[in-house]
């Protein structure tokens, strides 16, 4: 995924559109910093979003509330974030397991050939004889490469490496991947 920075809120609710981008795993310290481990390329640049959304999985979006992004540093690969709303030591306890995300308009555009996954997630995947695989119904992330989980009618999953060699187009307006597949693979 590339880096997530920018960010846009409103008063009146939360977007419908938010892209998670981690989630918070712990307290940090005694003043209610909470270790965050990021989902996004670009941790770092998440300090320069003035609110976070903050949510639990599976949770309505009208329940995510906005906090204000106090202060945000990368430690080991995880951020240690201090949040307006979460007072000391024991608010941050009870906040392992929430999400972090930011609405969707207020990522920056991507390069060209690179997408969010969120963009990705629901696209249908035909290969290179107009044969549709399935939807992509979600991306793991290994070291090698990000990897689509592919789901088709007959409820079989394909995880298809999401490399130039496979994936010829994607399509976002068509709502469509090309992929270099066979149904049988």
């Amino acid at each position: 995924m590339p880096e997530a920075i920018g960010g846009t809120a409103t008063a009146d609710g939360p977007p419908p559109d938010i892209v998670v981008l981690g989630k918070i795993i712990g307290p940090h310290g005694l003043q209610g910093a909470v270790h965050v481990f990021p989902f996004a390329d670009d941790p770092a640049a998440w300090s320069r979003l003035p609110c976070w959304w903050l949510g639990r999985e599976g949770e309505a979006p009208e329940l995510w509330r906005q906090t204000r992004l106090i202060k945000c540093d990368v430690r080991n690969d995880r951020l240690v974030a201090q949040l307006a709303c979460v007072a000391d030591r024991t608010a941050a306890e009870t906040m392992g397991g929430v999400l972090v995300g930011v609405p969707h308009s207020g990522l920056p555009t991507t390069a060209i050939d690179e997408y969010y996954w969120a963009d990705l997630v629901g696209l249908e995947v035909i290969n290179t004889s107009d044969q549709s695989l399935g939807r992509i119904v979600g991306l793991i992330d290994t070291p090698a490469n990000a990897v689509m989980r592919v789901v088709g009618d007959e409820n079989r999953e394909r995880l298809l490496p999401f490399v130039a060699v496979v994936v010829l187009q994607v399509d976002l307006q068509r709502k469509r991947v090309r992929v270099e597949w066979e149904m049988d693979w």
